[in-house]
C-alpha cells in the first residue's frame, strides 16, 4: 500500500524518526527525508538506526502497512516538518544552515494553505527568517502559508511515550498559522497544546534547558566546594533537600546531550551581556568535566607513587546520561578522551554497557573492568554499575553518585 503522503518529515534522527513513526501510527502517510542513504535504506527495511524503546516496533509496523516511507529528497505534501540538526559554528554560535537547506529543498513544492513547522531547536527569530526566505523565493504565496514553530520536549529512552503525552508549546507567525499547527498536533498528541507566537515558542525551548543547566551547575559547583572542604556532597544534598522548599539536583561529571549542553548557547550567543547566569552555568558545567579528568590523572600519579607501578584504570560509562546509548556532547566521553591523551603505558578499560562497539574506544565488559582495574572511575550512573561489588583495595572515583 502506498499513497501520496500527507506529511513530509525532513530529518530522521532521534526526534524526527519517532515523530514520523507516531504520525504514521495514526494512519497518516509520512514521507521521511534524510541525507544519509544508509538511514533511508534501513528505515525502508522496517528497521531503525538509533536505540529507543518501542521505536523499532512502531517503525516496522508503519513501513509494513505503507504509512511510512523514507527517501533522500522531499515530495509534495500538505504538511512539512523540519527536524534537522542545529549545530555550532566557531565561538558557540548556532548554525541554522541545515534548517535553511531543508526549507529551500521544499520551496518548489509549497502551495497555498500548506503547513510548515520547524521543530529543530533554533535561535530566536529563525522561524521568521525562514518565512522571509520562503516569501522572497515564492512571493505569490505571501500570507497564504501557515508557518509555525513547535519544539519537542522528550527524554531519550522514553521518547515514544513523551511525544504523545507531554504538553507542547506551539507558536505561529500569525494566529491562523498557530491554529493550523494546533489542529495538526491534536491528531497525535494527548498532552495540552499551548498557543503563543513563534518567537516565544523558540525562546521557551531555550529557556527550559537553560534553567536545567543552571540548576545542574549549582550542584556541580557544590561538588567542587565539598571536595575542597572534605564534605560528602551526596550526604550534604540529601540533608539540604529535607528542607520543604529546597530541591538541589545531583552533581555529575558535566552536562551532555543535544539539549541542555547546547541550548543555552543559543541565548548567550545573541544576548551575551544579559545572560550572565546562563553563560556562567555553561562555564561551570564544562569545567566540571575538565576537573574530573584532572582528578583521574592525580589519582593515577598517587597510585604510582604509593605502589611503585602504573595502575590499570576503568572508565565506567560514555553516554551523556544513565541507561541510554546516546553519546552526543557527552562529558564522560570527553573525560575518557582527555585521560587517554595523557596515557603513559597504563592499561585502560573503557566501559559502556549500552553499546556493543565504538569507532574509537575498545569496549570492555563492566564486570571484567571493575574486577581487573586498580582505579575505578564512575562517569555515568548506569544501573548495571550500582550492583557491582567493589573490592576494598580499589581506588574509586565516583563522579556521579553510583556508590553514594
Amino acid at each position: 500500500m502506498s499513497k501520496s503522503p500527507s506529511v513530509v518529515m525532513i530529518g530522521l534522527g532521534y526526534i524526527g524518526l519517532p515523530t514520523a513513526a507516531l504520525i504514521a501510527q495514526n494512519k497518516t502517510y509520512v514521507h521521511g527525508v534524510d541525507i544519509n542513504p544508509d538511514v533511508v535504506e534501513t528505515i525502508n527495511q522496517g528497521k531503525i538506526h538509533i536505540v529507543e524503546p518501542e521505536l523499532d516496533i512502531a517503525v516496522a509496523n508503519a513501513v509494513k502497512e505503507g504509512y511510512l516511507k523514507a527517501a533522500t529528497t522531499p515530495v509534495e505534501a500538505n504538511t512539512y516538518l523540519i527536524v534537522v540538526p542545529t549545530p555550532f559554528k566557531a565561538k558557540n554560535e548556532p548554525d541554522i544552515s541545515f534548517v535553511e537547506s531543508a526549507t529551500r529543498a521544499i520551496l518548489p513544492l509549497l502551495k497555498e494553505d500548506d503547513l510548515y513547522i520547524i521543530e529543530s531547536t533554533s535561535p530566536i527569530g529563525t522561524t521568521e527568517k525562514m518565512m522571509k526566505i520562503i516569501y522572497t523565493e515564492r512571493p505569490e504565496l505571501k500570507g497564504k502559508l501557515n508557518i509555525a514553530y513547535c519544539p519537542e520536549r522528550v527524554l531519550p529512552g522514553n521518547v515514544m511515550y513523551e511525544l504523545v503525552h507531554n504538553d507542547r508549546v506551539i507558536g505561529g507567525v500569525d494566529e491562523k498559522s498557530t491554529e493550523k499547527a494546533i489542529a495538526f498536533y491534536k491528531q497525535f498528541i494527548k498532552g495540552d497544546l499551548h498557543k503563543t507566537n513563534a518567537r516565544t515558542a523558540e525562546m521557551c525551548k531555550l529557556v527550559e534547558n537553560s534553567s536545567r543547566d543552571v540548576q545542574i551547575a549549582f550542584a556541580n559547583e557544590l561538588s567542587l566546594i565539598c571536595d575542597k572542604a572534605d564534605i560528602n556532597v551526596w550526604e550534604l544534598i540529601e540533608l539540604a533537600n529535607k528542607h520543604p522548599r529546597v530541591n538541589i539536583l545531583q552533581p555529575g561529571c558535566g552536562v551532555g546531550g543535544h539539549c541542555i549542553a547546547v541550548d543555552p548557547y543559543f541565548i548567550v550567543s545573541d544576548y551575551p551581556l544579559e545572560s550572565k547566569i546562563i553563560g556562567t552555568a555553561r562555564e561551570i558545567n564544562n569545567y566540571k568535566s575538565f576537573w574530573c579528568a584532572e582528578k583521574v590523572q592525580t589519582a593515577k600519579l598517587e597510585f604510582q607513587i604509593k605502589h611503585g607501578r602504573k595502575p590499570s584504570i576503568a572508565l565506567m560509562g560514555l553516554a551523556f546520561k544513565p541507561n541510554i546509548d546516546d553519546l552526543r556532547e557527552s562529558p564522560a566521553k570527553y573525560i575518557a578522551q582527555k585521560v587517554l591523551q595523557g596515557a603513559n603505558d597504563e592499561e585502560y578499560y573503557i566501559v559502556e554497557p549500552n553499546i556493543t562497539e565504538h569507532k574509537v574506544f575498545k569496549l570492555t565488559d563492566y564486570k571484567e573492568a571493575a574486577s581487573k582495574a586498580d582505579i575505578i572511575v564512575f562517569l555515568v550512573s548506569h544501573d548495571e554499575f550500582k550492583s557491582l561489588n567493589i573490592a576494598t583495595d580499589k581506588v574509586v572515583l565516583d563522579f556521579c553518585g553510583v556508590k553514594k
